[in-house]
């Protein structure tokens, strides 16, 4: 037996659902209102148990081991694929590869909210393909209750740097959608000045655009020469439109290898058809729940998503 509980976070109203029953309960659902907030619940409690079963069948990696593994000259590849192939893709790597586990889970609770610019600066300079572009969120890890404010920064040779400090007393399960940094302010004012250290925009004028929820894995190979993440049961909610964006069936997986080591994860992804693609979580989401930003350079992603969960709601 199993106790699956779930939140559903991506809207302001949160229903705690809880079901206790054996993995094969969950199998037989069908989900005929796909947006609603206790059909995305279901999903997320049915995904999360079949990922469990099999991410339990590896040998495990703790945190200490995890901070032993320095990739010096580092690349990373985003891939888009759905949760039926990420089934067969974790079948594959089970001999090749650990899975991080932190108190006894190896999946991982995320939440994450974006600021932006009353314009929304931040998601106009990526979509129209500006390099030395920045993104400001709070990134939560629930399980563990850390919070972070991070700037991340991509410079013109395509290489990302994250600066972050920790964000005392903010709570993934109700959040704050009111945040500001002023500087006047005696509660946020160590934020303004980390944040006019490291962003280029004025924080006073930022605002929370866009949340979301996902749950990730993390594999390292064996070799320790590479480490792999996979985000799934990804919803967003838009903070200024109001509108959801559920991508349950959707899997964004990212590998960060050392250089160009051999990577078998490689071969394994070739196997399974699933091709490299870009994917930035605060632009897609903005796009799909935003109506009215401008979204000509992501068409192509939009619609690999559209096609994607199409053929995961048809299995």
């Amino acid at each position: 037996m199993i106790a699956a509980c779930v939140f559903v976070g991506c809207r302001d109203d949160v229903y705690p659902l809880i079901f206790v029953e054996k993995y094969h309960f969950f199998v037989e659902i069908r989900f005929n209102n796909h947006n609603s907030d206790v059909a995305i619940a279901l999903k997320v409690i049915y995904l999360r148990a079949v990922m469990e079963s099999i991410i339990n069948t590896y040998e495990p990696i703790t945190l200490d081991e995890m901070s032993g593994i320095k990739l010096m000259n580092r690349t990373d590849t985003k891939f888009v694929t759905t949760v039926d192939r990420l089934k067969l893709l974790l079948m594959l790597a089970r001999t090749d590869y650990r899975a991080q586990e932190v108190n006894g889970k190896r999946m991982a609770r995320y939440y994450t909210a974006y600021f932006d610019t009353p314009d929304n600066n931040m998601y106009v300079v990526h979509q129209n393909g500006h390099a030395g572009r920045q993104k400001l969120r709070i990134r939560s890890y629930v399980d563990s209750g850390l919070n972070f404010l991070e700037v991340k920064t991509k410079n013109n040779h395509g290489r990302t740097k994250k600066k972050r400090v920790d964000m005392v007393g903010f709570d993934p399960q109700h959040p704050d959608h009111g945040i500001r940094f002023l500087a006047q302010d005696d509660q946020f004012k160590a934020y303004d000045e980390f944040l006019r250290k490291h962003l280029r925009y004025d924080p006073a004028v930022l605002t929370e655009h866009l949340e979301n929820h996902f749950d990730r894995i993390t594999l390292v190979n064996k070799a320790k020469t590479e480490r792999l993440t996979i985000d799934t049961n990804l919803c967003f909610h838009n903070l200024n439109t109001g509108q959801d964006a559920d991508l349950t069936g959707l899997v964004i997986i990212e590998l960060k290898r050392d250089g160009l080591q051999p990577s078998p994860i490689l071969g394994m992804l070739r196997e399974l058809r699933i091709k490299p693609s870009g994917f930035s979580k605060y632009c897609m989401g903005s796009a799909l729940t935003n109506p009215g930003l401008k979204r000509n350079n992501f068409k192509e992603r939009l619609r690999l998503v559209e096609r994607l969960l199409s053929r995961a709601q048809s299995v």
